[in-house]
């Protein structure tokens, strides 16, 4: 068997100096009941944006207009040898209204200040306090 890392796309979602967060279902095999970005798998022959404009429709019903590409973050949490890797972009503009829970994989929504974010203490990842600090300079 073949063991390659895992590849995801994820959402850093700002709007008014805020970042929307999703606190992940209790029953999630990773992260559960922890704070982090909406996001998913990337599929085979899927690109970045193809999963994250799908990830972003199924879990909180939005459709997000021009996401740029902000950073990765390798997550030797899980796994050392062949971590995950996370593609974050960050979206400012977005159709379909505001974000709701759309689906299963999140038990709540909930946009944070950078002060807000950093001081949650069940942040999925410690590195993501210094993504939230890159993104909201």
């Amino acid at each position: 068997m073949n063991k390659r890392s895992s590849q995801y796309a994820c959402a850093l979602i700002v709007r008014d100096n805020q970042v929307l967060l999703g606190r992940r279902a209790h029953f999630r095999a990773a992260y559960p009941n922890c704070w982090d970005f909406i996001g998913g798998k990337i599929e085979t022959g899927e690109s970045k944006e193809a999963a994250l404009t799908r990830e972003l429709a199924e879990e909180i019903a939005i459709v997000p207009t021009n996401p740029i590409y902000f950073e990765k973050i390798e997550d030797k949490h899980v796994c050392t040898d062949q971590p995950p890797v996370y593609h974050f972009y960050k979206v400012t503009e977005w159709q379909n209204g505001d974000p709701h829970i759309n689906n299963h994989e999140h038990a709540h929504l909930a946009w944070f200040t950078l002060e807000q974010a950093c001081d949650l203490s069940n942040l999925a990842l410690p590195e993501y306090r210094n993504l939230l600090r890159s993104l909201l300079k």
